[in-house]
């Protein structure tokens, strides 16, 4: 649709009227005073920001449980390829039992020892038992 000119011709939209006046209140309710109003509630303080102890502990609990809960999962989709892991525990007793054929070779020189020690208040009169039971001691 083609612009008209600057000139305004009569053909152009009708105005609008003006829109009514706003007619003043009866006479009985001027006098009539509304009530205050009422105070507004103050605003609600807000949040504090460091959260205390209990939110650290929490906040370092829950990644904990996260932290081994991912591990976990890991975990299964691994073995899932690879296929479950399998452990052999080997328990040799190597060596035992001569350490325990030892005590029993010098056992009558220990025996020997504790009977002097125990009769003699004079510790220079059991040492032939001493140097027998360390003798005993070097040669297993």
């Amino acid at each position: 649709m083609p612009r008209a000119s600057g000139a305004r011709t009569s053909a152009s939209a009708p105005r609008r009227a003006a829109p009514p006046a706003v007619q003043a209140p009866p006479p009985a309710a001027a006098a009539y005073q509304a009530p205050a109003p009422a105070m507004a509630a103050p605003t609600p303080a807000p949040a504090a920001a460091g959260g205390g102890m209990m939110s650290g502990l929490m906040g370092s609990m829950a990644s904990g449980m996260a932290t081994g809960v991912g591990m976990s999962v890991a975990s299964r989709a691994v073995d899932s390829i690879m296929g479950p892991r399998q452990t052999e525990v080997v328990h040799r007793h190597e060596g035992a039992p001569a350490q325990a054929a030892a005590p029993a070779r010098c056992q009558l020189q220990q025996d020997q020892l504790t009977q002097c020690t125990q009769t003699t208040s004079d510790s220079a009169g059991c040492q032939f038992y001493v140097d027998a039971l360390k003798a005993c001691q070097q040669s297993a």
